[in-house]
């Protein structure tokens, strides 16, 4: 039976740490199903403010990003690009870590794969972190954190 990983990414170097990572881990790869997904979250004031265009295009990017991260993991990991899947939650969410539980409740997946980036302690309390709230969220889940 194989696991069923949810692997929230989007356009950053941390993200690109971690499908390398991936790529790299010991694993079998008919042992083990990928979801890749991208989080939208409610835009900000100031995304807003980049127009029109700017949103309209943001989901086209995303996608390229994650068949980008796919084609790495399929190359690189010698995993079956048949048990990779790609999906944009585009309808937004409140915020990303809502959307990657929502996600990750309804796939019933075995397991989460977050990057994380180095932060200072106020940069943390002041724009939270991602992945220490997915730990406290998921406890009887387990959730692998890659810092790059």
């Amino acid at each position: 039976m194989a696991n069923r990983i949810l692997v929230p990414i989007n356009e950053s170097t941390t993200s690109r740490a971690l499908i390398d990572f991936l790529a790299k881990l010991s694993i079998c790869p008919e042992d083990a199903s990928f979801t890749l997904i991208h989080v939208f979250r409610q835009p900000t004031s100031g995304e807003e403010l980049m127009g029109k265009k700017f949103m309209a295009e943001q989901p086209i990017r995303f996608k390229a990003e994650l068949e980008k991260a796919k084609d790495r993991l399929v190359e690189e990991g010698g995993f079956d690009p048949d048990r990779i899947d790609i999906q944009l939650l585009t309808d937004p969410y409140p915020s990303v870590t809502e959307g990657i539980i929502d996600c990750f409740k309804k796939g019933r997946y075995d397991m989460v794969v977050i990057g994380r980036k180095k932060m200072s302690k106020s940069e943390e309390f002041v724009r939270g972190d991602i992945s220490i709230k997915l730990v406290r969220a998921l406890d009887h889940t387990s959730v692998l954190v890659v810092t790059a």
